[in-house]
């Protein structure tokens, strides 16, 4: 008798292009490349302030799925520049950006998750208490991925010093989660991942 054939739950998902990727292509962003000795950086041609952030958002957000450069890195640096500079405008635009993280965590994609935790926890920081009724969305694939953790034995796991070791990502995003998200955050966060522990 054969067992019964895998469930599939870290299986990564195929991809769809993204809106991001084409209004990119079309010329749509305000932004271009900068390289200087440091790295690579966006050169904004306008004032971040000034964005319309309900339209550009949500499509810098839906970015996240993006693996490819220069792709990836204008969703990723574009979001971490427009939430540090957003200011009052970032709250009003917060349904918006539900159904992209849902669709980058969704993808279950290694890359792609590390760096939608990472946006989420600039998120959490930036808009606080606003973020927690949507835990319950945001949540369910943190509770698949929360106990992948790297197990090298003796020898060293480097992607420990770059952060992007799934378990201990997930670890820092739920407590950002319940840092500051007041005092139903950890509830919710229990309510969805039953192992989690306060901290």
């Amino acid at each position: 008798v054969r067992g019964p054939p895998l469930a599939g739950a870290f299986k990564e998902r195929p991809r769809k292009p993204t809106a991001f990727r084409k209004f990119y292509e079309r010329g749509d962003f305000p932004i271009a490349l900068d390289s200087d000795t440091k790295g690579n950086k966006i050169a904004w041609k306008v004032e971040i302030e000034e964005l319309d952030y309900l339209y550009c958002l949500p499509l810098f957000f839906d970015g996240l799925c993006e693996t490819a450069f220069p792709y990836e890195f204008f969703a990723r640096r574009g979001i971490h520049d427009m939430l540090e500079h957003g200011g009052n405008k970032i709250l009003p635009v917060i349904p918006h950006l539900i159904a992209p993280i849902k669709n980058a965590l969704s993808l279950r994609n290694r890359q792609v998750i590390c760096i939608t935790l990472k946006v989420l926890q600039h998120l959490v920081v930036t808009v606080g208490e606003a973020l927690v009724p949507y835990y319950q969305q945001i949540l369910p694939v943190l509770n698949i991925f929360k106990n992948l953790n790297v197990n090298s034995g003796d020898g060293i796991d480097y992607s420990q010093q770059k952060r992007e070791n799934i378990g201990d990502l997930i670890q820092e995003t739920l407590e950002a989660f319940e840092r500051c998200g007041g005092e139903t955050a950890y509830r919710k966060i229990k309510y969805m991942i039953p192992t989690y522990q306060s901290c």
